[in-house]
């Protein structure tokens, strides 16, 4: 005989369920929890440093102006990365019509999850080459669609499962599995036009 054994309450959907109760002090430590992972996402989808910090705090400004309306469906981070992925949309968008034709290139110096692929190991050349390879990663993100680059950035970076993902962006499980895969050949393809398509291989994927 099997027993429903409960999945381990989320801490943040219960900070969040109390900032919807009253408690507004609740919306500090989710700030406090959240604020980096955050920056982090919006900087690798819209490629600049102050816009990035600035829609973070819109961010958590939609949270708190959406507290009321707030159902504990899912995981916190998905629907909070659901917000800032919007945010994030429309940015790109009012860029575009301003005039912009091209997002900003990521900062070659920034340290983020793309570096992982580097090693205190390597040699002078292989340095090189992967720091060659982060730059073009890096450059690549921003040229994916909305869908796409949520999907390869909240996976890959933010580590959210397909589950999670679904979740925050309102489709099904299989829906994430075919964006993710194409987002990843999109990925190699505009790799493959930097020459360096055949060293893609070398980033690290979750299983």
């Amino acid at each position: 005989m099997k027993y429903f054994v409960p999945s381990k309450p989320d801490p943040d959907t219960e900070l969040m369920l109390r900032l919807k109760n009253g408690e507004d002090l609740m919306l500090n430590e989710l700030m406090t929890r959240w604020q980096q992972p955050l920056v982090a996402f919006i900087y690798r989808y819209i490629g600049h440093q102050s816009d990035a910090l600035d829609l973070a705090q819109e961010t958590f400004v939609r949270v708190y102006q959406a507290r009321s309306r707030y159902t504990a469906r899912g995981k916190f981070a998905s629907w909070l990365f659901a917000i800032a992925a919007n945010l994030c949309r429309n940015y790109v968008r009012r860029w575009r019509r301003g005039g912009g034709t091209a997002m900003e290139s990521l900062d070659a110096n920034s340290t983020d999850a793309s570096e992982r692929i580097l090693t205190s190991d390597d040699s002078p050349d292989q340095a090189v080459i992967k720091s060659e390879l982060i730059s073009s990663i890096k450059e690549a993100l921003t040229k994916l669609p909305h869908d796409l680059k949520t999907v390869i950035l909240l996976y890959e970076y933010e580590e959210l499962s397909y589950e999670e993902i679904s979740s925050a962006l309102g489709c099904s499980i299989k829906a994430v599995e075919m964006k993710l895969y194409r987002a990843r050949k999109l990925l190699r393809e505009l790799l493959s036009r930097a020459d360096l398509g055949d060293q893609d291989s070398r980033i690290e994927q979750r299983s």
